[in-house]
Formats: C-alpha cells, structure tokens, sequence
C-alpha cells in the first residue's frame, strides 16, 4: 500500500530551519503543542504535496514563504513506499518520493525521486500523483463534502471510483449495468412531463449546436460513464430513518469520516490515503474523546495513515510514542522534538534510573500502563510542576493566585503523581521533550519511602550530588532551590508552623466539612488564612513563585 514515511520541511511559512516529521508504519502521528507553533503548516504541507491540487500550479502567496519573504526558497520533501508507478525512460525504477520547491523569480519545480539513485524526474503523471492523496477533515468542515461528488478527490468521489475500476474490467458486467440502467431511464420517460422536457432539450440542443467543430448533445441518464457509482449516495441513518448530515454533530460527522476512510484503506490496499483530524476533540465531550481516540488508534495498527492535530492529551498514548511530535516555536521559526524507546531509555540511564530495572524493551510498555489522562495533559504546558498528590496538587494554586501567581495565565501546570515514587520517572518523560519541569515533595519517612530511596531517586534525577543527599532528606522545615522544594516533614505540619493563624482556619474548615478529606481541607484553608500579613508561609511561597517563573530547561 503506498504511504507517506517521511516529510522534510524548509522556508514554508512558520518553518524556517529543516523540519522532519517521520510516520512509523501502523500508528499515527500526533502533532501537538499551543495555539501558533506551526502545528497548521506542516498540515498545510502535506495537504500541498498530496492534496487535490497539483503542487506545480498551486499559486503560492507571500506568506507561504518563511518570513513572508518569496525570495526564500521552499522546499518540501517527501520519502514514499508502496507505488506501483514506475519511472525512469524505461520505466525501470520505483518512485522513492517527491520534492517541491519554489522561489521568486525561479520555476516551481515538483519532481518524483527515483528511490534506486536518488535522481529527479520532472514529469510527475497525475496517476502517480493519485496513488497517495490525503484528506484533512476538520471540526469546522462538514462531511457532506467528503461524502459527496463536489470533486474527483474527495472520499466518496475515490472510493467510488475504485469500484468503478473494478466492475469495468468485466465487459458483460458493464453492459448487464446499462440494460438495468436503460430500465430505470424508460420508467423516468413514463412522466409525461420528464419525457417531453426530454425530446425538446435534445431538439433545440441539435439546433442550436449542430454547426460547432465538436458537435454536443444532450441526453438524460440514469448513470456516469465515466464513473458507474456515481448514483450511489452515502446517508446515515437513524431508527431505520434516512437522516441529512446537517443534522448531525460536527463530532458524529468526523467520526463517520474516520470510519469510511479506515474501510477504504481495508478494501483497497493499493490504494494510499493520509487521513488528517485537525484537532477532532473540538464539539466532543471528553468521553466521546477517549473514545474516538481508542478507536483512532485501532484503525492505525489496523493500516490506516493517520495523522492528528491536537489540544487533548485522550489523543496522546505513550504506547505509540515515536508518532508523538511536540511542535514549539523558537522566535520566528518552528521546530519539533520527537522520541524514540531508545532515547527515551538512554535519558532515564543519564538521569540516574536502576540500570538493573530499566530496560529499552520494555520502557515504552512501563510508561504507557502507567500514564493517566490527567499527567498527560503535562505535554501541553510550557512548564510543569509535579508534586506527591492532591493534597499539594489542589493547594499549590490557590497559594499562588492569592500572591498574584496564576500558573494558568502562564501555561503552567501542577500534577500530582501518586507519591515520591512517581516523581522522577515523570521528571525524565518531561524533560526528555524539553518541559522545563520542577519537583516538590516532603521528608516523611513515615509511610511510603522510609528508607529514603524515593526521595533519593528525584534528586538524582534532577542532578543532586550523591554527597548532598543525607542533608537533603533530613531537613525537616522549608527548603526551596531552583530544582526542587521540600515542605518540611510533611505538608500540612510545615503549613501550620509557617502560617500563625494556619491551625484555627484548618479546625474550622474541619467542622465545616468533617475529617474525611485532608486534600479538601488543605484547600479550603488555603483560601481563608491571612496572607496579607507576614510570615514564614508566605516569605517561602514567594521565594518558590519566583524560581517557577525563572525555571528554565
């Protein structure tokens, strides 16, 4: 099956320097990061080299180009499998990929790649072309055009033609299709008015025609020549019920486009598609998320070349780690940082991982079964701060807000992971995609890390020296570094000695909401003690916002 495994990107509206984006076969590809990285272009790119139109005539504007400069040059590069074209004078190579490129003032050039020797063949047949097309559904794009004939490129129009392909390769077939054809147009002629309509659109055709060079005429018919199919019409249905399709949610209508391209790259396996879902979470609720991504990611292994663009981390599974690619802006120019289990093994033996425990079999495995939606959501923020539970996870922000810190306004986001176990194995996944990410934890020896090991882990992790460990992990009071905070012996003890009136607000929040939920209460006092007042709390809250908004990968 033909399929796209490499595009290179250069000059193309955000991307300034080289972008690469490979495509691992049987996943998908998941574009994510804000709003303006350039997520949109690279889709724009792909769309360009195998989109409906030809790339050679597609008039570029200005801002294709890198800095809205034309003068820069454009080049688009793509590496290809599966094509049954050949090239060459005696059609003796394979076609390897494609490469476009365009200029002011130079001629555009879209040339196919031999992939035996490399070499470019300036005439790339419309055939070769239509063996890998890709098709963008987008939140605001409504299916009836995917599923309708408006053009030979769209879903219905290529699928259809497909059948057409294969029924006209049997004669008798054909001509069984037109006598049952010819039936369906003699009962149409048995309306008086159609029939009459008929004859006189033929006569004052023939008139008015019959001087010109080629010589036209008109005729009703029950079906396209050209394609056999084009009768057929895609509805969805309800109860029984033919339903319009505007009367479906944008949701519904992308995930019947998903399902119809997923049974054409089943049906067709010579056939190529690239199925692209621009942010397909938009007008779906977070379970029909969750879902339409498992499906998602059933189709790809099932064959399907999908590509998403993305703001929800339900599209982002660690199972398929390679297709994950984090779009970023440096100034003017975008740029991409991908991973690998290789990498990803190599930087947790860097950072201190049991080398006895760790192994780049099965690390992909480890972190995918035990990633949660909620720690996921960490590729999307520009900085992290991860901390042991809810209790801090909940207390954090309402701490910062009131000292004039909103950790949203700067797309900052606090996780909590489920205790000191879990700090540095996220610590490393973040770090490796380049998140500026800091831990937070306290020295109770009490419960889940009594020997320390936990602790001692996170801090290796983040580049603590074997020699400063001992002293770290028994400071029993606030300490806050550029990497790191400890709140003493536990949350809640250092709280109370740090704020005066600490302890009255937490035993009146306690009789408020009883004793069941110490993350609850943790909150709440938070939000009524005095921070207007000075005090140890507040000094160290202070000192900890400033090196958050400091913090640098």
């Amino acid at each position: 099956m033909p399929r796209l495994k490499q595009i290179t990107i250069e000059g193309f509206r955000s991307i300034g320097d080289q972008l690469v984006i490979n495509f691992p076969e049987n996943k998908p590809v998941v574009l994510i990061g804000e709003n303006n990285s350039g997520k949109s272009n690279i889709i724009r790119a792909i769309e360009l080299m195998f989109g409906e139109f030809h790339p050679k005539y597609k008039k570029l504007e200005d801002y294709d180009h890198h800095m809205r400069n034309p003068t820069i040059e454009l080049i688009i590069e793509t590496s290809v499998s599966g094509f049954a074209g050949r090239l060459g004078n005696q059609q003796q190579f394979s076609c390897g990929g494609f490469k476009f490129s365009a200029q002011k003032g130079r001629e555009t050039l879209f040339n196919a790649v031999q992939a035996e020797n490399g070499q470019e063949n300036k005439y790339v047949s419309t055939q070769l072309r239509e063996e890998l097309l890709c098709v963008v559904v987008t939140s605001e794009q409504n299916l009836n055009f995917q599923l309708s004939y408006a053009s030979k490129y769209t879903l219905l129009s290529r699928v259809t033609k497909a059948f057409h392909d294969q029924l006209t390769s049997d004669e008798q077939r054909v001509e069984k299709l037109k006598a049952l054809f010819k039936s369906i147009k003699d009962t149409f002629l048995e309306v008086p008015e159609f029939d009459t309509f008929s004859k006189n659109m033929s006569t004052i055709a023939e008139t008015v025609l019959s001087n010109m060079t080629h010589a036209l005429a008109f005729d009703f018919s029950a079906y396209d020549p050209s394609n056999y199919f084009k009768t057929l019409r895609v509805h969805p249905t309800e109860n029984g019920e033919t339903r319009a399709y505007e009367e479906l949610g944008t949701g519904q209508q992308q995930i019947l486009a998903l399902s119809f391209a997923h049974a054409y790259a089943k049906s067709f396996i010579g056939q190529g598609l690239i199925f692209i879902l621009d942010e397909p979470e938009s007008h779906l609720h977070p379970l029909a998320q969750k879902w339409l991504a498992k499906k998602m990611f059933k189709m790809a292994e099932d064959g399907l070349q999908i590509i998403v663009t993305t703001h929800s981390p339900y599209f982002v599974d660690l199972n398929y780690l390679e297709g994950i690619n984090l779009i970023r802006k440096d100034g003017d120019s975008t740029f991409r940082i991908n991973n690998n289990a290789e990498l990803l093994f190599n930087h947790c033996l860097n950072t201190g991982s049991n080398t006895q425990k760790t192994k780049e079999e099965t690390i992909i495995p480890f972190y995918a079964n035990n990633s949660t939606t909620h720690i996921l959501s960490g590729f999307f923020a520009n900085k992290i701060i991860l901390v042991e539970g809810p209790t801090e996870e909940l207390s954090l922000p309402i701490y910062f807000e009131r000292l004039g810190f909103d950790p949203t306004e700067f797309g900052i986001e606090i996780i909590g992971v489920g205790g000191k176990g879990n700090l540095a194995k996220w610590w490393r996944l973040f770090t490796l995609y380049k998140i500026p990410t800091f831990i937070c934890f306290d020295n109770d020896a009490k419960t889940e890390d009594k020997d320390g090991s936990r602790r001692q882990d996170a801090l290796k992790a983040i580049g603590i020296k074997d020699e400063e460990l001992k002293n770290i992990l028994s400071i029993e009071n606030w300490c806050v570094s550029d990497r790191f905070c400890i709140f003493g012996t536990d949350f809640e003890t250092t709280m109370r000695v740090s704020f005066e009136d600490y302890g009255k607000i937490e035993s009146q929040v306690i009789e408020t909401l009883g004793n069941s939920s110490k993350n609850l209460i943790a909150r709440e006092t938070a939000k009524l003690i005095n921070l207007e007042a000075k005090s140890e709390g507040k000094k160290q809250m202070q000192s900890l916002i400033e090196l958050i908004k400091k913090m640098r990968i």
